[in-house]
């Protein structure tokens, strides 16, 4: 359990525990439901191709989902300490907040500037702050790892790392530790190796970046 529910009226206990997230096939069930497991050819942030998809954006929408993922993360990592939450544009923004908010603390943003990820529009990080980097779907950890050094470049201390799906195969390879809700198993090539590209399938990028 990720979770357990507070003491409520029998009608506002069964609605607060149908928003909580119980285990990783819930998780799941949830993209299911919001149609968020896509199948065909698709081109991931990392660079590398699948068969598979997880676009989070699509159980994000539901404030109430969005809520809930990051109430179970926050129950994951909230002995980490973590003073504030990174996020990296534009995909961990929305499960960063919740995250932030589940835990009482400030939830930052990184975004690209000139191919880098930086932090923009004001935000700071004080030396010896502790930081948790939230992303929504972690594959190869390219992506967490570029926020990890945002944050440690200035001068913050990087306690752990979050994601509502972990993809990446047996880890990503970190040097915090990393939680993820659930742990999704999908074929991933390089480009070069692709056979749906041999089959001649359409590629798609259905992330936020190009």
């Amino acid at each position: 359990m990720f979770g357990t529910c507070k003491m409520y009226s029998k009608d506002a206990q069964a609605e607060a525990c149908a928003l909580q997230v119980t285990s990783a096939d819930d998780i799941l069930d949830r993209f299911r439901r919001a149609g968020a497991l896509l199948e065909g050819h698709f081109r991931l942030t990392s660079g590398l191709h699948s068969s598979g998809y997880l676009q989070c954006a699509l159980v994000l929408q539901h404030p109430r989902e969005a809520e809930a993922c990051g109430a179970a993360i926050a129950d994951r990592v909230r002995g980490l300490g973590a003073q504030a939450v990174l996020s990296p544009a534009l995909g961990g923004i929305v499960i960063g907040q919740e995250v932030g908010r589940a835990l009482g603390v400030r939830a930052l943003f990184a975004e690209r500037q000139d191919g880098a990820l930086v932090l923009r529009r004001g935000f700071s990080l004080g030396p010896g702050e502790t930081v948790l980097v939230v992303e929504d779907v972690v594959t190869t950890g390219g992506s967490t790892r570029e926020t990890i050094e945002v944050a440690r470049a200035a001068g913050a201390v990087v306690v752990g790392a979050a994601a509502i799906i972990d993809r990446s195969g047996g880890g990503p390879g970190l040097d915090v530790p990393f939680h993820a809700l659930a742990t999704v198993s999908l074929p991933t090539y390089e480009p070069e190796a692709c056979p749906l590209c041999r089959a001649g399938q359409p590629v798609v990028k259905p992330g936020s970046r190009t």
